[in-house]
């Protein structure tokens, strides 16, 4: 899951170099936290959160094949 987000992520911002996923696993759940750059951060969140919506709905599908958790946190 975490090369999946990192895939989507780096597409999106201008400065992928400054991209750092970190994967937690708590409990049943597993927390993709997703840091970038202060001024990328508007890219990955997108107009009313839709981008952030989109990248947690392709995450959410691919863990369902998994019989997984994963909830995506963008710091």
């Amino acid at each position: 899951m975490k090369d999946l987000v990192e895939v989507i992520t780096k597409a999106l911002v201008d400065h992928p170099e400054e991209v750092v996923i970190t994967e937690k696993n708590e409990g049943k759940a597993i927390v993709i936290e997703v840091k970038v750059a202060d001024s990328d951060m508007g890219k990955v969140i997108g107009k009313q959160g839709r981008i952030a919506k989109a990248i947690r709905a392709v995450v959410k599908a691919a863990a369902a094949k998994e019989d997984k958790k994963v909830i995506v946190d963008i710091a």
